[in-house]
């Protein structure tokens, strides 16, 4: 399929998403009784677009986004880290802020990117399976049954491999993240609603892939 400037778009708000998220993940913020990341505002959109690509330009370019997100955001912390170690100036005070803000541990970049490969795959394989099961109908029960599954696999993945064994490690945490972010997708499946329909009739393409190889290596497929 010839790439459409469309599919571009919707491909840079994709990992503008994802790599936003990294960077104001580290703030938590208090909503009631209830504290979550900052991050929480931002990332489920990445689950919304993703969505969007699979539904309607199917599971193998929502494979190679997957994995250009991926990319993107390494590239993003490795230049994060050099930006670190680089000594600073005598006469800046900011070394403290930025290691605090961007100086990610191994163990959070470990939990982050499984959480992230696996739920956003996920997320794409359970979209794709049930818009053949449904034959296209029922939009919203496909876009709101992958985030459930997605986005649960992506934050019990991150939240028990960077947290478990730790002070910080508490299983409600879990169902905090999950249910916001879930929330986030049932609000804005009118927005999904809209963008789907405008893709699919500028685009003149709805696909399914019914012979599609759905190994998430197959990145060239």
């Amino acid at each position: 399929m010839k790439v459409s400037s469309r599919l571009v778009v919707i491909a840079a708000i994709f990992v503008t998403c994802l790599i936003t998220a990294n960077i104001i993940a580290v703030k938590l913020v208090s909503l009631g009784f209830v504290i979550l990341p900052a991050a929480i505002f931002v990332f489920p959109l990445s689950y919304i677009f993703g969505d969007v690509l699979t539904e309607v330009y199917g599971y193998r370019w929502a494979r190679r986004l997957i994995w250009l997100g991926f990319l993107c955001n390494l590239i993003f912390v490795i230049f994060a880290w050099i930006g670190q170690v680089l000594p600073p100036a005598s006469f800046w005070e900011g070394q403290k802020a930025y290691e605090s803000i961007l100086g990610y541990t191994p163990r959070l970049l470990v939990a982050s990117f499984v959480g992230y490969l696996v739920g956003e795959f996920a997320n794409s394989f359970v979209l794709t399976k049930m818009k053949i099961l449904t034959r296209g109908r029922w939009l919203w029960s496909r876009t709101i049954g992958s985030t459930i599954v997605g986005e649960g696999l992506d934050t019990v993945l991150f939240i028990t491999l960077a947290f478990i064994g730790t002070p910080s490690f508490l299983p409600i945490i879990i169902l905090y993240h999950w249910l916001a972010k879930t929330l986030i997708e049932v609000v804005a499946t009118p927005l999904t609603y809209a963008v789907v329909n405008y893709l699919k009739k500028k685009e003149s393409i709805d696909t399914y892939d019914n012979a599609t190889n759905f190994n998430p290596l197959s990145i060239l497929d």
